[in-house]
């Protein structure tokens, strides 16, 4: 198959197109630095420096769209959302545009009925170029678990985000996929865990009053409200699974590795 990778030099499309040439697609990608084009030929793929004018006048027959799932999940009822639960109807102010915009997004795709379009929403990413800013903010105990630490969050290691994706060009029905590892987890889980695994001291902790205070309505809300996300139907119809299924395994293992190795040890319990 002819595929067309746009962003490509980004973190997942450096885990992706190589996944892409392993399974025998002729791809092209594009960037938006001429300085990257040796990087892409490197990785299997053909660049250019500009996107389709309009895939449907070149006969795409298959339009594959990154989205998210987080924070933008409604915040109330049951802790983990799949793709029929709505996205949040009154976010923090100061995502309100971003959502918008993922909206839009979303809808656009799914109108262009005749691609076949897919939008897969993915969970947080860490590993390989994906999660560095994260772990150098917890080395530096500049990440405090904020009030009782309930936000849920849905993580996914970026080698899986690619798995995903070439799944979904090469299986997926039209619509809309949540990517994300087996277990959904709370912050008051998750961040110490991660302070451990990367050798850090344990995270601070700070109430809910002093973190909106100092760092603002959206911070509060994911670290103390925000859903998870399921990722039944994405294992189910595009017969994908993660490498790294929970990351714990990832933190452990899998932020400089795109691909488990022998079972890493886990840096205590959670």
């Amino acid at each position: 198959m002819r595929v067309f990778v746009a962003g490509a030099a980004g973190a997942i499309g450096r885990q992706l197109l190589p996944q892409l040439v392993a399974q025998g697609h002729q791809v092209t990608a594009a960037t938006r630095s001429p300085g990257k084009l040796e990087l892409l030929r490197g990785l299997g793929a053909e660049g250019t420096d500009h996107l389709l004018a309009a895939a449907a006048a070149a006969g795409v027959r298959r339009f594959v769209a990154q989205s998210y799932t987080g924070w933008t999940n409604i915040r109330s009822g049951t802790p983990v959302k799949s793709e029929d639960d709505p996205l949040d109807p009154d976010p923090p102010a100061e995502q309100r545009e971003t959502l918008a915009a993922i909206s839009h997004l979303e809808g656009a795709v799914l109108a262009a009925a005749a691609m076949r379009p897919v939008v897969l929403r993915y969970g947080s990413f860490y590993g390989p170029g994906a999660s560095d800013d994260l772990v150098g903010l917890v080395r530096k105990r500049r990440v405090p678990v904020i009030g009782d630490g309930a936000g849920i969050w849905s993580f996914l290691h970026i080698h899986d985000a690619a798995a995903a994706t070439v799944a979904a060009l090469e299986r997926g029905g039209p619509g809309v996929y949540n990517v994300v590892d087996d277990e959904p987890a709370s912050v008051a889980v998750w961040l110490p865990y991660l302070a451990r695994a990367v050798g850090a001291k344990p995270p601070r902790r700070v109430p809910v009053w002093l973190g909106r205070l100092a760092a603002g309505e959206v911070v509060v809300s994911m670290m103390t409200q925000v859903r998870g996300s399921s990722n039944a139907k994405a294992k189910r119809e595009l017969g994908w699974r993660p490498a790294w299924p929970s990351w714990r395994q990832g933190f452990s293992g899998g932020l400089t590795e795109s691909e488990p190795g022998p079972r890493a040890a886990q840096p205590g319990a959670a």
